[in-house]
């Protein structure tokens, strides 16, 4: 009997650790792997970031922009030309989860125009936190596998105990 529940138990345990893991790419309230490591950290989910110094939405779920040219609103997956030497490293991002944001232009014009020019936003490549490391872009992103098994298998106490019986 003992033998019985102490299955139940682990397998109830292995189930959280599964799922929680399945959260950060399988949950609709998640996209960290599909942010840019330009983006600012902090944010499970984001579907664009508004971009007040050129007046451009990035479209976070397609990697795609939404710029104004000739009277209308355009959508590319590359920027015009006229935004080449754009530093998305060195720029403010708002994030934005609101459908078609480019239809509150005006609004969004006038709210973030403080925001044209700073650089003090922390970035997804500059924190260092590990629920980023899904994402492929991310510098750490190689370790992130091994990170996972780490945080699955492995606690202090095993590590501990491994390291004694060496």
């Amino acid at each position: 009997m003992r033998c019985f529940l102490v299955l139940i138990v682990a397998f109830l345990l292995w189930s959280v650790s599964s799922i929680s893991n399945a959260q950060v790419s399988d949950n609709p309230n998640f996209n960290l792997n599909s942010q840019p490591v330009w983006g600012p950290a902090g944010y499970d989910y984001v579907e664009y970031y508004y971009l007040p110094d050129i007046n451009v939405y990035y479209y976070v779920p397609e990697h795609g922009y939404y710029y104004y040219t000739k009277r209308q609103w355009c959508y590319s997956t590359t920027l015009p030309s006229i935004y080449s030497n754009y530093d998305f490293y060195n720029s403010y991002k708002v994030v934005m989860n609101e459908q078609a944001p480019w239809r509150n232009n005006e609004n969004h014009i006038e709210k973030y125009s403080s925001f044209k020019g700073r650089h003090d936003q922390l970035l997804i490549r500059d924190v260092g936190d590990s629920k980023y490391f899904v994402n492929e872009n991310s510098p750490e992103h190689n370790g992130w596998p091994k990170q996972q098994n780490y945080n699955n298998g492995n606690d202090k106490s095993n590590q501990q105990n491994n390291n004694r019986d060496k």
